[in-house]
């Protein structure tokens, strides 16, 4: 088993920024990939970034794409988002997801643990 623990979520005004936190523990986290994504209210939850095993590959919605960095950190056990520039429009609760594999992924369905989630709002 992985438990995953996000931190960071908060309001910010718009242009702002945040960094998410993502604590694991549990089986050898290293070795897993890792993803965040994020649900807005009334909609699907969706892809926003993604990471393989070692950090050397990085995903990214387009809608995201320029403005937020995914990285890890192996000895933390730990998984961060770094948002910029945020818009309204990112307004969502996020959450951090482990594949327990070294590809990282895009589908929601291909991860096998999930966190509880932390709250982003970007007011106008």
């Amino acid at each position: 088993q992985v438990q995953l623990v996000e931190s960071g979520g908060g309001l910010v005004q718009a242009g702002g920024s945040l960094r998410l936190s993502c604590a694991a523990s549990g089986r050898t986290f290293s070795n897993y990939a890792m993803g965040w994504f994020r649900q807005a209210p009334g909609k699907e939850r969706e892809f926003v970034a993604a990471i393989n095993w070692s950090g050397s590959s990085t995903y990214y919605a387009d809608s995201v794409k320029g403005r937020f960095t995914i990285s890890r950190d192996r000895a933390k056990n730990t998984v961060y988002l770094q948002q910029n520039s945020l818009k309204p429009e990112d307004t969502a609760v996020y959450y951090c997801a482990a594949r327990s594999t070294v590809v990282a992924a895009r589908d929601r369905t291909s991860y096998d643990y999930w966190g509880q989630g932390t709250q982003v709002t970007v007011s106008s």
